[in-house]
């Protein structure tokens, strides 16, 4: 495979307030804030931007299509090259180097949080799950592919270009084999515990990865009768066998449900119940038949997809955590997240106490945790903070 760098001799100016936002550390200026365009050759190319006195801000991916203009690469008057792509590779590899020690299986790359805006970068036990979502990060995609053959050896890269993120660059959604011959199933493993993979057909890029860390947490606190809501493969229920008396778990997807039970054999693991159910009216049930548990997990999909869905979101937060410290013995563990950026950890935080009070329950907060460290977050730029947990105790 032979790639080439795609470059522009385009040099774009941005207006006072993109400039600014990008010197406060965000990476991102909005179509708005261009002055002019850049020709019909650009898009996907790397653009020197200049702010509207002439200074130089940056470098950025450029887009013709996205209301997202520019994604900063660099603010630095820098080649960008072969040797630069190679060394930012390296350097999100080494900053995993611990990680490694640890799971087979975590997220090399996330994006703008470590300065690779619109590349994602998964490992499977040595199978590496690609996303190139914008046309800049497209365009440099066989690169990449060459970079990583070469310096880190996988026995296959994948690509998971299938989310619709991409149709707003005007992007194809794809997915297939780019390097080597990958196995159907893998095995993940997450301190101790194994869960089947399918990189080519499992949800985001085979498995969702930034629990790891709160799933060990969890996992510390739980004790007695649990109750996991929102399973999917059973990542917190099977986390918590180990530490529970029982475990109860629940999903609406029955393909979710029959992937935990999977992983709960793979396990050899029995003291957890997987069912299928819309876990709003599991929950109502529950409390209507008197049960209590001692330890609950909340862990559901994205409520909140736009800031138009919020004040929905927040009745649907509210709701299952209002449900779930009904359910909880006084000394349980509440262990609730949202995945939603638009919900603000205040907001969440604040929701939770709220359900609490219309509960009668007086609750101590624990634990704020966020997406694991694989998955870090960018100062100054709160597009990257997305995961909140919160473990709490109800002591009342």
């Amino acid at each position: 495979m032979q790639s080439c760098l795609v470059t522009s001799e385009n040099e774009l100016t941005v207006s006072r307030r993109g400039a600014k936002r990008i010197r406060n550390g965000h990476l991102w200026v909005y179509r708005s804030d261009l002055i002019g365009e850049a020709d019909a050759s650009a898009g996907g190319a790397v653009v020197r931007v200049l702010d509207e006195t002439g200074n130089f801000v940056g470098q950025a991916f450029y887009s013709d299509r996205s209301e997202i203009a520019l994604r900063f690469l660099t603010t630095h008057d820098e080649t960008i090259d072969r040797a630069w792509w190679r060394a930012r590779l390296r350097e999100c590899f080494q900053r995993r180097a611990a990680i490694a020690q640890e799971a087979n299986s975590y997220r090399v790359i996330f994006s703008e949080g470590d300065l690779l805006p619109s590349v994602i970068l998964d490992v499977y036990d040595q199978v590496f799950v690609l996303q190139t979502l914008s046309q800049g990060s497209e365009a440099i995609k066989p690169l990449l592919v060459e970079l990583l053959t070469e310096d880190f050896a996988p026995r296959a890269i994948i690509e998971r270009n299938d989310v619709r993120v991409r149709e707003l660059e005007g992007l194809e959604l794809q997915s297939g084999v780019l390097f080597g011959e990958p196995p159907a199933d893998l095995v993940m493993d997450q301190h101790g515990i194994r869960f089947l993979v399918s990189p080519l057909s499992g949800q985001k890029t085979g498995a969702f990865l930034d629990q790891r860390e709160n799933y060990r947490a969890a996992r510390r606190m739980a004790h007695g009768r649990a109750l996991d809501c929102f399973t999917f493969n059973g990542g917190f229920a099977l986390h918590l066998a180990g530490a529970c008396d029982s475990v109860l778990a629940y999903d609406i997807s029955a393909d979710a449900v029959a992937a935990a039970r999977q992983n709960a054999a793979l396990n050899e693991i029995q003291n957890v119940e997987f069912r299928e159910a819309n876990v709003f009216d599991a929950l109502r049930e529950l409390e209507s038949a008197g049960e209590r548990f001692d330890t609950v997990v909340l862990d559901p999909p994205a409520f909140a997809k736009n800031r138009r869905s919020i004040a929905k979101a927040a009745r649907g937060y509210k709701e299952i955590n209002l449900r779930a410290l009904k359910l909880l013995e006084p000394g349980g563990v509440l262990v609730t997240c949202s995945c939603s950026y638009h919900i603000s950890e205040d907001v969440f935080l604040e929701m939770v106490t709220n359900a609490a009070v219309d509960a009668r329950r007086r609750l101590q907060i624990v634990e704020k945790r966020t997406q694991a460290s694989d998955h870090p977050i960018l100062a100054g730029m709160p597009e990257t903070h997305y995961l909140k947990c919160i473990i709490a105790r109800v002591i009342q």
